[in-house]
């Protein structure tokens, strides 16, 4: 058996173990997927009332939403805490808080946003610029922020009146709009700011349908109606439970006993039976981010900490690093594990936006003996070892015991560390590993995919990779408005870190969820959010 027959046999191998023996069904192509991301409620008759339950792949992080990084946590924050913008289906930003888009200078410097009148937040507080102002600031200078980077090289914020908020930038930054699509444009209630301190996401009070009820850590969160919601006879349910489900086996059981009625991240295994039963609906959407492997070049003390040399040829020498990229069969990987719903990936651009360019699409071939001979100039023993953290979910197992054997092909042996997904968001943040694969669900303007983790110093720069010459090619693609030249900026920052490997991408995911037919107005869009705001169970089906 050649070694590529044998890691893709282990591949099938390790699908089947860890399905309890179902066999693995290939489906015929790419070709048949095509999207769903559900739609509002519209005018189909529902129910008022009701609790609905969410089969949650992974617990949320604290759910703050300035120092959070969980996408679980963006589900749960969707219902609670609502943003001054929003994407809509087709991926545009459209206003939420907001009154308006943004108007931006002439010169790029100044970007005054209108807001709502006549909101309040969940505790009564009055919501306005001011307001605005205070959550806004938080998102920049708290010392744990993740948004910091996420909101660019701002100079000072002020709410000129009840209605208008000013940022004033040191250099323009064009991707701020779509960074207040996302959590650096949540509004926090001032009143329990203050209150709360740090302590605000055991307590969170935004504006949104609902607000949270309680959490009980690692089984549930629960958030029940708002009645002060501004937009309170659109939302219907009463209650909506995120209950805590790791075990895809048992997220689709539960689907079809119909104990829960909404279930995220429904692994390839199981997606083309769900797909079946007439009782349930899959909604599938492309994804703007992408599945890799951070490799710690840096991160000592703990991200936003000065980097300090890592004496290690990984960590040191880009050769060692270039190697163990070349030494993944991503094509093959991708679909002998997931059955070909995924698509390799091999940048942090996605390939369906228009910042995509031939340069960003554009992948390694998969050449083992190319990395053995890099290994081989740069002096390190062959198998050289790594260990890589992963999450203990069934899937991301199972793609990394045949990542295992591919890259052994290459003159790698990698040992693999499971570990709870909840504390492999911790280690990233404090620096505690050496290879490290976990996903980034991505965002609409390419800055929050890249500058994000790559950039010096940024808050998510978790492997504490510096590079002056990536920074000026990021730094230079956020000041420019133009889609084109953005677009080749971040191709030529695809072949530098193509080149240096600080992160090894590997596939972009489909989103797969799926809802109960008894259920209407569940979305989720390519920002990998499922949102259940304003979900209904269908007249005379509620239960």
């Amino acid at each position: 058996m050649s070694p590529r027959s044998f890691y893709v046999a282990l591949a099938v191998l390790a699908a089947a173990t860890l399905t309890a023996c179902v066999p693995v069904q290939h489906v015929s192509g790419r070709s048949e997927h095509h999207n769903d991301f559900g739609t509002p409620v519209g005018d189909q008759r529902v129910a008022d009332g009701g609790e609905l339950v969410m089969g949650l792949s992974s617990e949320p992080d604290r759910l703050d939403p300035t120092t959070s990084s969980s996408l679980y946590t963006r589900y749960v924050m969707s219902t609670i805490c609502e943003k001054l913008y929003d994407l809509d289906s087709a991926g545009s930003v459209v206003p939420q808080l907001a009154a308006t888009l943004p108007t931006v200078s002439p010169d790029g410097l100044t970007v005054t946003i209108g807001v709502r009148s006549g909101i309040v937040f969940a505790d009564g507080t009055p919501f306005d610029a001011k307001a605005v102002a205070t959550s806004l600031q938080r998102h920049f200078s708290l010392k744990t922020s993740q948004r910091t980077s996420e909101m660019g090289p701002v100079k000072s914020i002020e709410a000129t009146d009840a209605s208008q908020v000013v940022l004033h930038y040191k250099r323009p930054f064009a991707p701020i709009t779509a960074a207040l699509a996302d959590r650096a444009g949540m509004i926090m209630s001032p009143a329990a700011l203050a209150k709360e301190g740090d302590g605000f996401g055991d307590h969170p009070v935004c504006v949104g349908p609902f607000k949270f009820a309680g959490r009980v850590p690692q089984t549930s969160i629960t958030v029940t109606r708002d009645p002060l919601y501004y937009d309170a006879k659109d939302v219907h349910l009463d209650r909506i439970t995120y209950r805590i489900m790791s075990d895809a086996n048992i997220r689709a059981a539960n689907l079809r006993s119909g104990d829960v009625q909404v279930a995220d991240t429904i692994s390839p295994q199981d997606i083309d039976a769900l797909a079946k039963d007439p009782a349930l609906k899959v909604l599938q959407a492309p994804s703007l981010g992408y599945q890799g492997i951070t490799l710690n070049t840096g991160n000592v003390d703990g991200v936003g900490k000065p980097t300090k040399p890592i004496d290690t040829p990984l960590a040191k020498d880009p050769r060692v690093r270039q190697a163990f990229s070349l030494a993944i069969d991503r094509q093959t990987l991708v679909d002998t594990v997931f059955n070909n719903w995924f698509d390799p990936a091999c940048s942090p651009i996605a390939p369906a936006t228009p910042y995509a360019s031939s340069a960003s699409n554009a992948c390694p071939a998969f050449d083992p003996a190319k990395a053995r001979q890099l290994l081989h100039e740069a002096g390190v023993p062959i198998p050289y070892p790594v260990s890589m953290q992963v999450s203990n979910a069934q899937d991301q197992l199972r793609y990394a015991q045949a990542l295992q054997a591919s890259v052994a092909e290459g003159g790698f042996d990698l040992k693999i560390v499971p570990v709870e997904y909840s504390t492999l968001l911790d280690v990233q943040k404090r620096g505690t590993f050496e290879a490290l694969m976990l996903g980034w669900s991505g965002r609409v303007d390419p800055d929050a995919n890249t500058a994000r983790f790559l950039s010096s110093g940024a808050g998510g720069n978790y492997g504490g990779f510096h590079s002056s010459t990536l920074d000026n090619l990021l730094g230079a693609a956020s000041r420019s408005i133009d889609v084109k030249a953005r677009a080749a900026l971040y191709g030529q920052a695809v072949q530098l870190i193509q080149q240096q490997n600080p992160i090894v991408y590997t596939y972009r995911l489909r989103n797969l969820t799926v809802r109960s037919t008894r259920v209407a107005g569940v979305e989720v869009y390519s920002d990998g959010v499922v949102r259940l705001g304003k979900a209904a169970y269908l007249q005379n089906q509620e239960g």
